[in-house]
């Protein structure tokens, strides 16, 4: 367990995730918040006095003490803005680096990522590409202002200038998407924390579920009428949980509601390959859906059974091939690295497999254990299962991504990642998912429709960004659909004329 105490000004969101990359499985509490609810005594110590000139960083672990005060506004010249008083964002990031120093001394390590712990880092490569900087100068920001490595830098500037590349002409102040949640699903994978439900515990909320949420499909259509409808994205869940009818349904729905006219990309997740019928596929390919995905995560068929995928590798296979038959031109494919059991030749081997299937797109995901996936409450039962061979897992899919001509257009990171790594889109030319570039650089307002949904508003031109939740639990939003509905509709009576 690691103890961190903070005095002064609060940057506990800021240290604590670069503390846990270093020590993935220790225990981090904050002193005087969480420390009382601990029975385990902490073995390191990190204290932090942040005063407005300078800081004080002091580590303890076991019999080894690394202690550092610097006087901040010295080191850094020209941090502080002309009131006199530092900039958070350059005075966090000199903390990072020398908590980062600190850390890599005493466990031997670096990360690949350095000290950037946000969710987004293409988020300021992009913008300074945008601003027309030299691509030197922005790899020398990142190496020397984060510490990152030379391949993620690299990395970070050609995800960024492929998103340059499919976000142009598309105006922040002028577009929107959608996203329309389904959250059934035919069981529940052991590392899922998204608000999903067994269809067969719940088959019975489906209609009443569709009878909500076309109420706000028709409340949406009336948000933006002078805005392009850009892309539409179904996620879930597992859309295709849903009966051919249903699906049906649905996306007339969305087609007599919206306006199509500048609508550029159409996805909606298959997901799960025991979910897929050729019906269905016919249903979403004559409806006009422009982008599917079909979702091993592993095709490995030990691995399938240890989450909780009651499907077989050869179910993947008949899905892939239905969707093709049926005329389905870009199919995407997710796969997870670092899943419980397995090992980087497992990995090897399902790469080899999606070699046969070819599919037009390839997301890597690194497993990130969240609090409310089944892996974590249950994470004694897994733990000797645990990979360990993450990096090695990430560097073969790099490997067989450029070999057969897929480029990497999104990227982002979240907390807990196996490694400290990212998760990746890879696509052949002209097959990217624009609507995961959308929503990962925040580029314009997405309406989420559902359970679960998060609505994002964005302040066109100025970076501000606002959530409009909508309640999770399906028999909630079933019963509270005004309520949601209502939600966005005060929100754009106040702020409509910003979006």
């Amino acid at each position: 367990m690691i103890e961190i105490k903070i005095t002064g000004e609060d940057y506990e969101q800021d240290i604590r995730p670069l503390v846990k990359a270093f020590y993935p499985d220790d225990t981090i509490v904050i002193a005087g918040k969480e420390r009382e609810e601990q029975e385990e005594q902490p073995d390191k110590f990190l204290e932090l006095v942040i005063e407005p000139e300078q800081c004080h960083i002091r580590f303890r672990a076991e019999d080894r003490t690394y202690e550092e005060t610097e006087d901040f506004s010295n080191l850094l010249p020209g941090v502080y803005k002309n009131e006199g008083t530092p900039d958070r964002r350059m005075y966090r990031n000199y903390l990072h680096r020398r908590l980062y120093g600190i850390l890599a001394r005493e466990t031997g390590k670096t990360l690949p990522w350095g000290t950037l712990t946000g969710i987004r880092p293409t988020k300021q490569a992009l913008e300074r590409l945008v601003k027309k900087e030299d691509k030197e100068l922005i790899a020398n920001y990142f190496k020397t202002e984060y510490l990152c490595s030379d391949e993620k830098t690299d990395l970070c500037l050609r995800v960024a200038e492929n998103e340059q590349k499919l976000l142009y002409g598309i105006e922040d102040k002028d577009s929107y998407s959608i996203y329309i949640g389904i959250p059934f699903c035919p069981s529940i994978c052991l590392y899922c924390s998204f608000s999903s439900y067994s269809l067969k515990q719940y088959e019975a909320y489906v209609e009443p579920y569709l009878e909500a949420l076309f109420k706000e499909i028709e409340y949406a259509g009336t948000c933006f009428p002078e805005k392009k409808l850009i892309s539409i994205y179904i996620g879930g869940g597992t859309p295709t949980t849903l009966t051919a009818d249903q699906l049906q349904r649905l996306l007339r729905k969305a087609k007599e509601t919206f306006d199509f006219t500048y609508l550029r990309e159409w996805t909606v997740e298959a997901g799960r390959p025991d979910s897929i019928t050729k019906e269905k596929l016919r249903v979403l390919k004559e409806e006009g859906v422009t982008r599917i995905s079909i979702n091993p995560q592993s095709m490995q068929q030990k691995t399938l059974d240890l989450i909780g995928r009651k499907h077989t590798t050869e179910q993947i296979k008949e899905a892939f091939a239905l969707a093709r038959e049926c005329g389905h031109d870009n199919i995407n494919m997710d796969l997870i690295i670092g899943l419980t059991g397995e090992t980087a030749e497992d990995v090897r081997g399902t790469l080899a497999e999606i070699e046969k299937l070819n599919p037009d797109s390839l997301t890597v995901h690194t497993l990130a254990v969240k609090r409310a996936a089944r892996l974590n409450i249950e994470m004694d039962r897994y733990r000797d299962q645990k990979s360990k061979e993450a990096l090695e897992m990430m560097t073969a899919c790099q490997e067989y991504t450029k070999s057969h001509g897929y480029e990497p257009y999104y990227l982002y990171r979240q907390k807990n990642m196996a490694e400290n790594l990212e998760n990746i889109g890879y696509a052949k030319p002209g097959k990217e998912g624009l609507y995961n570039v959308l929503i990962m650089e925040e580029h314009h307002t997405i309406l989420a429709l559902g359970s679960g949904g998060s609505t994002k508003f964005n302040f066109a031109g100025t970076g501000r960004l606002e959530r409009v939740e909508n309640v999770k639990s399906v028999k909630d939003y079933i019963e509270r659909i005004d309520e949601m509905i209502q939600r966005k509709k005060d929100f754009l009576e106040e702020y409509g004329g910003f979006i």
